[in-house]
């Protein structure tokens, strides 16, 4: 017998009242990028009581995703991302609505994903180009956006900050989407929140798993652990648990 979903939210409604958790189970999330930082961030607004979430990412699970994505095990290697968390989430709680979308966000394909359709929009994309395009499409909509600078090349996870994207500090993600939106002068509609690190070290290896054409203008292939992903993906998930949050 599947528990009721009092039973399994009876922690948070604890914490939070029962006026959150309403809001919670009504609010509509879409979230670009499901690995290292989005499968888990997928995973805390799931287990804290949202129930309507688009899951958005075009890739499939691949052997170096193991080491700190929420759904990637030997055993799904080669499925879409998105099925297989879908799948996950539904076992958390089978009341849930999960959408999928097994697509690149891009300035050509900005416009099929209704942004003003969604009370939040979280960023936990890696490719420089789209993650700029969304930060600009985003800021533009109705939705409140969160975004997620760069996870790799850390094992600190006590680092961990939030701050304004203008005031993100010590993170070359950050100062590269600023450089580029000033240089396009296509500067964000609004400002936003951003979960940041400002620990940067170097990769002592040499990357194997990614084929170099897959390489286009992503930052994923550096070094990176779950021990400090996941915290960046359950911080993503808070803030919209704060802003709903009287």
């Amino acid at each position: 017998m599947n528990p009721t979903s009092k039973e399994i939210f009876n922690r948070a409604e604890l914490l939070l009242g029962a006026g959150v958790m309403e809001r919670l189970s009504t609010v509509r999330v879409i979230l670009f990028g499901v690995g290292g930082v989005g499968s888990w961030c997928a995973e805390g607004l799931v287990r804290s009581g949202v129930t309507h979430l688009t899951l958005v990412d075009a890739d499939c699970v691949a052997p170096s995703n193991i080491n700190r994505q929420r759904m990637a095990t030997v055993s799904t290697v080669g499925r879409p991302k998105v099925d297989v968390l879908k799948e996950m989430l539904l076992e958390i709680n089978p009341s849930a609505s999960v959408e999928t979308i097994q697509a690149r966000f891009t300035e050509a394909s900005a416009a099929g994903f209704g942004l003003d359709s969604y009370d939040y929009v979280i960023d936990a994309i890696d490719a420089l180009k789209d993650k700029a395009s969304l930060i600009l499409h985003a800021t533009a909509s109705r939705a409140t956006f969160f975004s997620s600078m760069g996870a790799a090349c850390k094992v600190d996870p006590t680092r961990i900050r939030v701050a304004s994207f203008w005031e993100v500090r010590g993170c070359p993600l950050g100062a590269m989407l600023r450089k580029k939106l000033r240089k396009a002068n296509t500067l964000p509609a609004k400002d936003f929140l951003c979960v940041y690190d400002e620990e940067l070290l170097p990769n002592r290896g040499t990357d194997t798993a990614l084929p170099e054409e897959l390489k286009f203008d992503k930052v994923s292939h550096n070094g990176s652990l779950v021990t400090v992903t996941a915290p960046f993906g359950f911080t993503l998930a808070s803030l919209v648990i704060q802003d709903i949050c009287p």
